[in-house]
């Protein structure tokens, strides 16, 4: 069932990359709207999409912070599916105010480098997961691998032994087959008195 949510995100949620962090959870969950810092050092998240998922959103905000961030609060608020968002968005300034002083300028800059650092770990961490499933692929190869090599030396090992009892049974026949030659031998010498 789709539904919409508005929520106020109190603590140490604005600097830290914290909006960036809520739009990659809400694009993995499928859920449009926006994200946004307020005057009062919150932040506003107002979303759309299937229940479960904005609530995966809320749990995920719970127990998944960025290093830098703590929750106080989170309030919500439900209302009726409107449609009104194609995707999820960050909005409003960087920091509040109204001028923006060196300080609120440098400030800017290292939330900007932040949330590109969060998105970058973010990327890694997915890069990491696929070269974990890789491996692990790899690995399952590998041991098949190596079952098919231990059939192959059982095999060879059954060969050998075949080849080894009929080496000793052709070496018991013909030494039976030399011996009556020589004892062919030995009697038709005789016969021609060459004996």
């Amino acid at each position: 069932m789709m539904k919409r949510a508005s929520l106020k995100i109190i603590g140490n949620v604005q600097m830290v990359g914290f909006r960036t962090f809520i739009k990659n959870v809400a694009d993995s969950l499928n859920v449009t709207g926006f994200a946004g810092n307020e005057a009062d050092g919150s932040v506003k998240v107002v979303c759309e999409g299937d229940a479960e998922a904005i609530e995966g959103l809320i749990n995920a905000l719970k127990q998944n912070l960025p290093s830098f961030a703590c929750i106080e609060e989170i309030t919500a608020a439900y209302e009726d599916y409107k449609g009104e968002f194609i995707r999820f968005e960050r909005h409003g300034a960087d920091v509040p105010g109204e001028g923006e002083t060196e300080m609120v300028a440098l400030m800017r800059s290292f939330d900007k480098k932040g949330e590109a650092m969060i998105g970058f770990l973010g990327s890694m961490n997915e890069t990491l997961k696929a070269v974990k499933a890789d491996t692990g692929l790899m690995l399952e190869k590998q041991d098949m691998m190596l079952d098919k090599q231990d059939m192959m030396l059982d095999k060879q090992d059954e060969t050998i032994a075949e080849i080894e009892g009929v080496r000793t049974d052709l070496k018991s026949y013909m030494a039976e087959k030399f011996t009556k030659i020589e004892q062919d031998v030995e009697a038709i010498k005789a016969k021609l008195g060459m004996v």
